[in-house]
């Protein structure tokens, strides 16, 4: 599903137009990323919870050339799913 298909699927629960839902979602998600950017917890009951987790330095290997590099700290979002939603699954 991509985010057409998910705008069609909102603007036909909520009676609206497709570019009323495509607008919504776009405002969804960008308020979740200003979240995220700030390092903010976005916590969506029945659904989940986006989370930045700060990646420590650590240590791997160039597969091209088996050369030991380290590789430099770094954030990750990540996403845990809710109960509920794992139950639909």
């Amino acid at each position: 599903m991509n985010t057409k298909d998910l705008a069609k699927q909102v603007a036909d629960q909520l009676g609206t137009t497709e570019k009323q839902a495509r607008e919504l979602l776009d405002a969804a998600l960008n308020a979740i990323g200003q979240a995220a950017a700030a390092g903010d917890e976005i916590n969506l009951p029945g659904f989940g919870k986006f989370k930045v987790r700060n990646m420590s330095e650590r240590s791997g290997r160039n597969p091209a050339t088996g050369e030991a590099i380290t590789i430099a700290p770094s954030k990750k979002l990540t996403f845990t799913p809710a109960k509920a939603l794992k139950d639909r699954l």
